[in-house]
């Protein structure tokens, strides 16, 4: 077990910290009580993450109050999907998600695991309203909801904090995100938070086939944790280390049909439905090309836009693989996990604002710096803000809201924002003495903690000789 000495304290490396430690006594000293206690720094974070999780929960009561009233819910900045999808996707009427579909509605947009997810809230909502029936389905179906998704969240902070394991207190910042607190509940999100969490947490352990059959159901939940995929892949390329990465694909690959072969054999239509709704959405909220049809330009068309968003997205990630097989000194695998993450959101056909969520974890264990968090943390509020004054008025007359062309600088600025985050990351790939987590001094033998094998891995292959 990791001891005090041996964990990195915030108050002594990072000056935010140190500055804000002056309300409690200060930075920790020399002279400060090292010895086991019941209050470890994972039991403080679980404190720390119930806290601020009921923060936003409050920030909800204005719209937990009205039934999500519209505008209400945009103006007091507190929409949620849950509560309406209760009714309109069925789970009102006892019906089975993927296998089910009331007619004239819409099949569940989500993957399996999210909606095994919600049918469990749905079963738990249908019996507190049948036992009380003075409880309000919508409402009763949200809270059941708030309370299940802390599951999921306190996991996420949990694996975090646990893998690198000198570096517990980083996970704070996952805990007190601030679009966290804010989005936490827009949508079923902290799902494969939790599940990728403990992904990373058991690759750090060396223990690929595990750390697979987590990444499998992560991507049975949302879809974006499949390219985790590519960074392990672009490290295994520079280390070597091809038994790992195939102990990984076989255990994501197992998960991954374990939980999808019976809904896909059952009801092929339903099941798919999300995979298909995904490649025929237009641009949407959020995303590039929506700003840049709000600010005049011509809009691109759903068949095309596939095309474009992809083209982009492969384009970014070579650029990443050829960086990561060009530097100097390999890449951490965190910082390549948010930049592969971050191409994606960034050029996807739509970036809701809960999708910030797929990045804090991972920005958390890239670069673990309070000032770089919260100015990249800023331009999220920003957008977060953005999004629901732009919705008052969307598409309804003589209703005052945020305007399409505002709201496309509001768009562009949480995009800036996670590329200046990104471009730090980039300079600790090619200056590794800025990189925060292989300067803290506790371990200078490990060039990637929390890397698992790939950890003082020797290179086995890199492009340096065609460079320049």
């Amino acid at each position: 077990m990791t001891t005090a000495a041996e964990i990195v304290h915030p108050s002594a490396e990072d000056s935010v910290v140190r500055s804000a430690s002056n309300v409690i006594g200060g930075p920790l000293g020399r002279l400060a009580r090292s010895g086991r206690s019941w209050w470890s720094p994972l039991r403080i974070l679980l404190v720390i993450t119930t806290a601020a999780y009921a923060v936003g929960y409050a920030l909800d009561q204005s719209c937990r109050g009205t039934g999500w009233a519209s505008p209400e819910r945009y103006e007091h900045l507190c929409y949620s999907d849950i509560p309406p999808l209760y009714s309109l996707r069925g789970f009102a009427d006892g019906l089975i998600p993927y296998l089910q579909t009331q007619s004239g509605q819409t099949p569940l947009e989500y993957p399996v695991i999210t909606g095994i997810f919600m049918q469990i809230s749905a079963v738990i909502t249908r019996a507190l309203t049948g036992a009380f029936e003075d409880l309000d389905a919508g409402r009763t179906f949200f809270d059941v909801n708030v309370v299940l998704l802390l599951i999921p969240l306190v996991v996420a902070v949990a694996a975090t904090a646990l893998t690198v394991k000198r570096r517990p207190w980083d996970a704070a910042l996952v805990a007190l995100a601030p679009t966290v607190i804010l989005a936490a509940t827009v949508n079923w999100d902290l799902l494969p938070l939790a599940f990728a969490g403990c992904c990373l947490l058991l690759w750090s352990r060396s223990r690929p086939l595990a750390a697979g059959i987590l990444l499998g159901l992560a991507i049975a939940a949302k879809f974006y944790p499949l390219f985790f995929i590519g960074a392990f892949l672009v490290l295994t390329l520079r280390t070597g280390r091809w038994r790992a990465f195939l102990l990984l694909l076989l255990g994501t690959a197992a998960s991954w049909f374990a939980v999808n072969i019976p809904f896909m054999v059952a009801n092929f239509e339903g099941w798919s439905f999300f995979y298909r709704f995904s490649q025929e959405r237009g641009e949407d909220f959020g995303s590039i090309w929506f700003a840049a049809s709000q600010l005049g330009l011509r809009s691109i068309p759903a068949e095309v836009l596939n095309y474009v968003a992809s083209g982009s997205f492969l384009l970014l990630c070579l650029g990443i693989g050829i960086l990561a097989l060009t530097t100097k000194q390999r890449p951490r695998l965190a910082p390549l996990l948010f930049l592969i993450v971050a191409a994606f959101a960034v050029t996807n056909k739509v970036y809701s604002p809960q999708y910030v969520l797929w990045l804090v974890p991972l920005a958390v264990l890239a670069r673990p710096r309070w000032r770089d968090f919260i100015i990249w943390q800023a331009g999220e509020v920003v957008y977060f803000v953005a999004i629901w004054w732009f919705l008052v008025g969307y598409g309804v007359t003589d209703t005052k809201g945020m305007t399409p062309q505002w709201y496309a600088v509001a768009t562009l600025v949480h995009i800036a924002f996670t590329l200046w985050f990104a471009g730090l990351l980039v300079r600790d790939m090619i200056k590794p003495d800025h990189d925060p987590v292989r300067t803290d001094g506790l371990d200078d033998d490990a060039d990637d903690p929390g890397g698992g094998v790939f950890d003082r891995a020797p290179d086995a292959f890199t492009l340096r000789r065609w460079r320049g």
